[in-house]
């Protein structure tokens, strides 16, 4: 099969599943009893904080362990909204973000914190202006993430950070999800205090997340329990997939140049495949040409993840696009996974301006190390091949 799904999870890396393996074989003591045992795994479990300090130049005291990004980042926002309530009741946050950050602020709604949504350009993009002109005396907390994860759009945060550095009591989070080891993640340059992580999308196991949070910020805990990770996230950690977790995070980012360099080639040709067929209508910035949409320039910040392309059929059910494409041995995705066994449109081309027929015909390809030229013609050579066959039901469905 050709596994064109990265977005959803990534193939564990085998150095990861080795690691994993033996720190369950060897170090299964609780990391807070007082025994050898558990000091070992405590040892272990402190290295891999430090490793994972080291690949973003923060300190180590600054990450905290999770069970995965939705957690991650539930507690980013709904932590910080509860902590500094006293400081404000309104929050900023983008139309397009993943469910696991809109959800927290509709809760938070209904808790009787005030939300601005910011709207989106027909790339996906936030502007700093608009949020610089959403900011308010209350405002305590802005998050926008770094890659959208349904059509690849990367937000201004450097502009959004700077804009913030000015007011000292509104916190910046980030989710950071789709990003890491694929883009630079600068999170002291961009005035990041909040930022989510998950080790599945950077060659990791499933069930561990990454929370940064800048050294001074508190959270309100979401859970009571134990003092472990400093009382903000209790319960007893889970070292295995923690240290493969360190060690998938590690390799991401060291290899993110490379990486970027070598998937912005194929985004090209996969751009130019789609907008060779007529039925198909990208989504998202970027083009053949430019595929990381920066104008040729080598100092603006890209505006196009390079693993995901995302284009729409319009007129077509994207689960009957994808299930074709599956016959041809290619594994692809509608929308967020997340989102995906839902049939509503997608709520982030809706906010891009799309109509309704544009928005519930979406199907994303997101690729990743395995991938190379062969790879790429096979699917360009399989989506002409999708389309022909698809065109009579297209013209049914319509009647």
């Amino acid at each position: 099969m050709y596994y064109f799904d990265h977005c959803a999870s990534t193939p564990p890396l085998p150095e990861v599943i080795r690691t994993m393996a033996e720190v369950m074989a060897e170090h299964y003591a609780n990391p807070s009893s007082l025994h050898r045992g558990g000091a070992e795994a405590a040892k272990l479990l402190e290295r891999a904080r430090a490793v994972i300090a080291g690949a973003f130049g923060t300190e180590a005291g600054e990450w905290f362990f999770t069970s995965g990004g939705t957690e991650s980042n539930n507690l980013a926002v709904v932590g910080a909204a509860r902590q500094y309530r006293s400081r404000g009741n309104h929050l900023i946050t983008s139309a397009v973000e993943h469910p696991s950050v809109l959800e927290p602020f509709r809760m938070l709604e209904r808790e009787g914190f005030r939300v601005t949504y910011l709207p989106v350009d027909g790339c996906g993009v936030v502007s700093p202006e608009a949020v610089e002109a959403a900011l308010t005396d209350e405002t305590t907390l802005v998050s926008v993430m770094h890659v959208n994860n349904e059509v690849g759009s990367v937000q201004p945060l450097a502009a959004i950070g700077s804009l913030l550095h000015r007011r000292p009591r509104t916190l910046f989070h980030v989710d950071g999800v789709q990003s890491i080891g694929k883009l630079p993640v600068r999170l002291r340059e961009w005035g990041v205090d909040l930022l989510a992580a998950s080790a599945h999308k950077v060659g990791g196991p499933r069930g561990i997340g990454l929370l940064y949070k800048r050294e001074g910020v508190r959270l309100a805990p979401l859970m009571g329990g134990g003092g472990q990770e400093g009382g903000v996230r209790p319960g007893t950690e889970n070292v295995p997939a923690i240290v493969a977790a360190a060690k998938a995070f590690r390799l991401a980012v060291e290899s993110q140049k490379q990486r970027a360099g070598r998937m912005y080639r194929l985004r090209g040709k996969l751009l130019a495949c789609v907008a060779a067929i007529p039925e198909l209508v990208l989504n998202g910035g970027g083009s053949a040409d430019d595929p990381a949409g920066t104008g040729g320039s080598e100092e603006k910040e890209p505006a196009a993840a390079p693993h995901i392309v995302h284009f729409s059929y319009p007129g077509m059910k994207p689960e009957v696009f994808v299930h074709m494409l599956e016959k041809h041995r290619i594994l692809a995705s509608t929308k967020s996974a997340c989102s995906s066994k839902d049939d509503k449109p997608s709520a982030v081309l809706e906010a891009m301006g799309a109509d309704r027929e544009r928005a519930a015909s979406g199907i994303r390809i997101s690729f990743g190390d395995e991938h190379g030229d062969a790879e790429l013609e096979w699917l360009c050579g399989m989506l002409g091949q999708v389309v022909k066959k698809l065109k009579p039901l297209e013209r049914k469905m319509n009647e």
